[in-house]
């Protein structure tokens, strides 16, 4: 009797742990169905876009903010009075760019009727226009993290090859060889063997849309058995101006570049006594120096300074005139268009025009006039200065600002042993 009462009891407290152990697994999977439906926010724009039928498409060729929005069934009398509330902000009527894309926020219904209009002129930069209610404009960037990076290389051919096979951005050689050591190393000539390394910082948009390299904080270059230092450091916070300095705080560049641009070929020099046979061969002074290359061609800022003249002005056509200093002052000629305005401060190397063939002129070119104390001369038999150095006030900041950098670039080693041209590269942590 008592057997059978406890195999009784056994039956129904298995069947009460096989009816709880059944309703754990229905709960935990009715949990694992409700974990499944519930959506991770999806932040872009300021917007959580899981709130909204988002519609992406670029601008085309001939496509206007009206025509856009009517393509989504909105009619123009809103489209006009949503126009003219945000031009103020941004002019959409006027500044859409073909290629461009952007973005329609839409309701989350049959209708999906747009409420937002998003525009992106550049990887970093949005105009917002909301026009759910009221209508609200604005400008916004995307978050930028720059996230500091170091790399090694052995020259074998060249320093572009080199970094392409190192997987490394060709920005970096473009840096080097004209921002850093364009006076001091000439990068057409390198030697099998030299070597490099390189402290820089690439930029990241929302994490993770890589925009390039945004500069070189310091670098170091072996060549021709010299060991060259360069550390960047900013003597102006005012108008941003960045220099490139070694060790014992020398500058690395010039005062004047040789030539206002990076591609194209001296066609005339300067000579006063130049004879021209469209003027029945009479003496007819040339006072600048001619660099010849096709229209639109970027024209560079040779030095520092600041724009005295943007202006179109009888056979000079359209030109620019810069003064670097009481001593200096430069002018380009014959330009497609200017790039800047009059009161414009400009640093070495900025694009200022194109090459065009505007005043008189036979060809495309830009004509480089040089003046020194007031008088115009020829800039290749000045001796010009060199670049403006640290002041002494700066100096011993910036000795103690590079040192622990100088350390730091000591530390990073040649991979001698490793395959030729085989990176070091080290990615730190976001600086930004």
């Amino acid at each position: 009797m008592q057997l059978k009462r406890l195999i009784a009891l056994t039956v129904i407290a298995a069947s009460f742990l096989g009816c709880k152990n059944n309703n754990q697994i229905e709960e935990n999977s009715h949990k694992e169905e409700l974990a499944e439906v519930i959506e991770k926010d999806n932040y872009e724009f300021g917007f959580n876009l899981n709130n909204y039928i988002v519609k992406r498409d670029t601008i085309r060729k001939g496509d206007s903010f009206g025509e856009i929005l009517e393509r989504n069934n909105i009619g123009y009398p809103k489209i006009f009075h949503i126009a003219e509330k945000a031009k103020d902000t941004f002019d959409i009527a006027r500044r859409l760019i073909p290629g461009k894309p952007y973005t329609l926020l839409c309701t989350k219904d049959s209708l999906e009727v747009p409420t937002t209009f998003i525009y992106q002129p550049s990887l970093e930069e949005y105009v917002v226009i909301k026009f759910k209610d009221s209508i609200e404009a604005y400008t916004s960037r995307k978050p930028i993290k720059y996230v500091e990076k170091t790399a090694t290389g052995i020259i074998e051919n060249n320093i572009s090859l080199t970094l392409d096979e190192l997987g490394l951005s060709p920005v970096l050689a473009n840096i080097m060889a004209d921002n850093i050591y364009a006076w001091s190393i000439d990068f057409r000539r390198l030697m099998p063997g030299d070597r490099f390394k390189v402290i820089y910082t690439d930029k990241y948009i929302d994490d993770s849309i890589y925009a390039g390299v945004h500069d070189v904080k310091a670098a170091y270059f072996e060549h021709n058995g010299d060991s060259l230092y360069a550390f960047q450091f900013e003597t102006d916070a005012v108008n941003g101006v960045k220099d490139y300095f070694n060790e014992e705080a020398k500058n690395m560049r010039r005062a004047f570049l040789k030539s206002p641009l990076k591609f194209g070929r001296l066609s005339s020099r300067y000579n006063l006594k130049r004879r021209i046979a469209y003027y029945g061969n009479r003496v007819r002074p040339h006072k600048g120096t001619d660099f010849a290359a096709p229209v639109g061609t970027p024209i560079m800022a040779t030095a520092n300074g600041t724009v005295i003249e943007s202006t179109r002005r009888g056979g000079n056509g359209k030109y620019v005139k810069i003064r670097h200093n009481a001593t200096y002052t430069t002018q380009y000629l014959h330009m497609s268009r200017q790039n800047v305005k009059k009161g414009q401060y400009v640093k070495q190397g900025d694009i200022i025009g194109y090459i065009g063939m505007t005043g008189n002129t036979s060809g495309p070119h830009v004509c480089y006039r040089f003046w020194k104390n007031g008088r115009q001369v020829d800039p290749f038999k000045q001796k010009l200065p060199e670049a403006e150095p640290i002041s002494d006030s700066l100096k011993q900041k910036y000795l103690e600002y590079i040192k622990p950098i100088k350390e730091r670039l000591d530390k990073i080693y040649f991979l001698e042993s490793e395959p030729k041209n085989k990176t070091n590269t080290i990615t730190e942590d976001p600086i930004s």
